[in-house]
């Protein structure tokens, strides 16, 4: 519906809220604007002329703009105020327009404030979620470290973690009889040694009864177990490292001797292990394999009992049982090996005794009993008789001449006569009449 051009006039001078309009010469299009904001110029023939409504009050007639009530003979006055609502003719169909202008700037502020919300929204949810992840991580991260703490000492090491510890085990510290040791260094410079075990089909077993043995282990005398590796076919342990290396080392083949203090101290230190072993565990642990080289010490000389792969566990009922597949050293195994009866802890008793007199001697028992393998114990049986006889009836050269030669006689008689005679009780044929370590580690407080 065309509207005449004079009509939209009226249409805005007779209503207060509108600030001008705007009309299309042509079709006869009528805008009629409660607010303005800014203007469009279009580059088409149909030019849209926009009005502005000015208060009567202001002389335009010196303003250089065109002017549209300059053909109006009787000018136009409109009273608007909040009293006298200005009278309105019927709303025609063209009149709409300006509702519907309204309408728009409407919808496009409700749009942009609904973005603005939203946005706020999703930045404040990004930043709670992004804290919640942070905390959650710390707690995370505090809860590893927790337990990294609590898994040091005893936990699961991979293959290449200690591949890398060793350099791709590249510093070897010697055979044993399980396996072969190297030196290495954990992440958290922990210095340790990597002991792998030969032969895992025979071994396995072994091995996961080691583990359960080496979880309920802890006392200073004994090696310190960091974990263990079961990788694939790896089968490996995680141990302290003992900076002065082997007691056999120090005793038979390094240049600097013991003094009599040392090994004094060493021989507590290893009945004080041997003792917590029997009677202090949760569980009855036998070692089975004393001898010098499964005695570490540290930079003190402090002795650390090690090589639990032939340990067995035996219930506290007190029902023995035999452990058929262990196996001890010549020398320093008890003579219910070879006989057969069923193994109890006055093995290790007797291996000790083996050590304590090694340690006086600072010599080899294979040096001191001399035959073959297959008589070791029968000659040995023999020393011991000897040994006996000497202590009762010999005075303190005998003493002096069976101390270790290195020492050069400064030692303690006294500790020295008391360490024999505790030897020859802990080789009694007769494992009754050993004692045990309990008080094997009072006498020796006692002297």
């Amino acid at each position: 519906e065309k509207v005449p051009w004079e009509t939209c006039r009226k249409a805005c001078l007779s209503d207060c809220s509108c600030k001008g309009f705007q009309y299309q010469v042509g079709n006869g299009t009528c805008y009629p604007k409660s607010l303005l904001f800014n203007g469009r110029s279009f580059p088409n023939p149909a030019v849209r002329t926009m009005y502005i409504k000015l208060p009567s009050s202001m002389d335009t007639s010196k303003l250089l703009i065109p002017q549209s009530n300059v053909l109006d003979s009787v000018p136009h006055h409109l009273e608007c105020g909040s009293a006298s609502p200005p009278a309105m003719e019927p709303n025609p169909s063209y009149w709409h327009r300006t509702s519907e202008d309204q309408s728009k700037w409407f919808y496009l502020y409700g749009f942009i404030g609904a973005f603005f919300i939203i946005e706020v929204f999703f930045f404040a949810f990004a930043w709670f979620f992004v804290l919640r992840k942070e905390l959650r991580s710390s707690q995370v991260w505090a809860a590893e470290e927790g337990y990294r703490m609590m898994a040091n000492h005893f936990r699961m090491f991979s293959y290449r973690e200690l591949s890398k510890a060793t350099e791709r085990f590249a510093h070897e510290l010697g055979w044993g009889g399980t396996g072969v040791a190297y030196r290495g260094t954990l992440d958290d410079d922990r210095m340790v040694v990597v002991k792998t075990l030969g032969n895992i089909r025979h071994s396995r077993e072994e091995f996961h009864d080691e583990l359960h043995v080496i979880a309920r282990i802890n006392h200073m005398n004994l090696l310190r177990i960091y974990g263990f590796c079961s990788e694939r076919s790896h089968r490996m342990l995680v141990l302290e490292y003992a900076e002065k290396g082997s007691l056999a080392n120090v005793l038979f083949k390094s240049k600097i001797s013991l003094e009599w203090k040392q090994r004094f101290n060493i021989a507590l230190g290893v009945a004080k292990g041997l003792a917590y072993l029997h009677h202090e565990c949760l569980e009855w642990i036998i070692h089975c394999n004393l001898k010098p080289e499964n005695i570490l010490l540290d930079q003190d000389l402090e002795p650390k009992i090690t090589d639990f792969g032939l340990a067995k566990l035996l219930n506290r009922s007190g029902d023995n049982q035999n452990v058929s597949r262990a196996r001890g050293t010549i020398g320093y195994i008890a003579p219910e090996w070879i006989s057969g009866l069923p193994i109890t802890a006055k093995v290790d008793v007797y291996s000790y005794g083996v050590v304590l007199l090694e340690l006086v001697s600072g010599t080899r028992i294979f040096d001191l009993v001399k035959g073959e393998d297959d008589k070791v114990h029968v000659m040995l049986k023999e020393f011991i008789k000897m040994l006996c006889y000497r202590l009762d009836r010999d005075g303190p050269f005998w003493i002096a001449e069976f101390v270790d030669v290195r020492l050069g006689g400064e030692f303690d008689y006294s500790q020295a006569k008391a360490l024999i005679k505790l030897a020859v009780s802990c080789l009694e044929e007769e494992r009754k009449k050993r004692p045990t370590m309990e008080s094997v580690v009072e006498s020796l407080l006692s002297v």
